[in-house]
């Protein structure tokens, strides 16, 4: 077997050898060729043509540099839409109940209270419409964002989920149109329990809170479900912070003012 072995690599010896010679010989013979006036003229054309053919390489050089730099930059941007997309579908596949809505406002018409005189239209020929009357808003406490529940600092969110913040927005939002949809009632059409609320909500207003809308904890118990525990009040220290609602305290009370 080492026989073999010695000879297979003497026999490639030689056959290196032989090519060796052979490149030589060629050389030796275009050295010649080059001599001769015969062949001058096309050697000369073949070496113009060796000018191009290096030419031409050179460019197509460049322009696989060019490729590979446009198949690495679509190779980024085919990772960064396949993240985008993993993103999407995630988001797809955890919509959460309570998703952001523009600030919204109920509104009621406004009335007439004791005291006040209606305004008396001018009789034309024609016979007019009653003009609509007008409407007053109820402001609304919009509903935390995602990217505003992500900023909350963690003492403040404890285990609160986002979907529970939101629905106590809902409920603040609910008490607040249940309260100023009694205020802006006419008196002569309340019953007496109404008529009792809206004297409390009378008296419950302040200097302060001119122009506000609010409610207390006895709203809240009155309009809503809600129970007025520690986590209650948890995610209203949050509803602070996202500057939803504020409080004004005084006689014994505290009152929810929407921001």
């Amino acid at each position: 077997m080492m026989k073999d072995m010695a000879s297979s690599r003497l026999e490639d010896l030689c056959l290196h050898i032989n090519m060796k010679i052979s490149e030589i010989k060629k050389c030796l013979l275009l050295r010649d060729i080059g001599e001769d006036d015969f062949y001058k003229p096309m050697l000369r054309k073949i070496q113009n043509e060796v000018v191009l053919v290096h030419d031409l390489l050179n460019k197509m050089e460049n322009e696989v540099k060019q490729q590979e730099k446009l198949k690495d930059s679509l190779k980024e941007m085919q990772k960064a839409a396949e993240r985008d997309q993993k993103e999407a579908q995630h988001l797809l596949e955890h919509i959460p109940r309570y998703l952001p809505k523009p600030q919204s406002c109920n509104t009621v018409p406004a009335v007439k209270h004791n005291g006040e005189t209606e305004a008396v239209e001018p009789i034309t020929e024609k016979k007019e419409k009653k003009p609509a009357k007008e409407k007053k808003p109820i402001k609304e406490a919009p509903l935390i964002t995602m990217e505003e529940f992500e900023n909350v600092p963690g003492y403040l969110k404890g285990r609160i989920t986002y979907d529970q913040i939101n629905a106590v927005v809902q409920e603040i939002n609910k008490a607040v149109v249940g309260k100023y949809k009694i205020l802006y009632q006419p008196l002569k059409s309340m019953s007496a329990p109404v008529r009792n609320l809206y004297h409390r909500f009378i008296e419950e207003e302040t200097r302060d809170t001119k122009g506000s809308f609010f409610i207390v904890e006895d709203d809240i118990k009155m309009f809503t479900h809600l129970k007025l525990d520690k986590k209650f009040h948890s995610i209203l220290s949050i509803l602070r912070h996202c500057q939803r609602v504020r409080e004004i305290r005084g006689s014994g009370l505290i009152r929810y003012v929407i921001c």
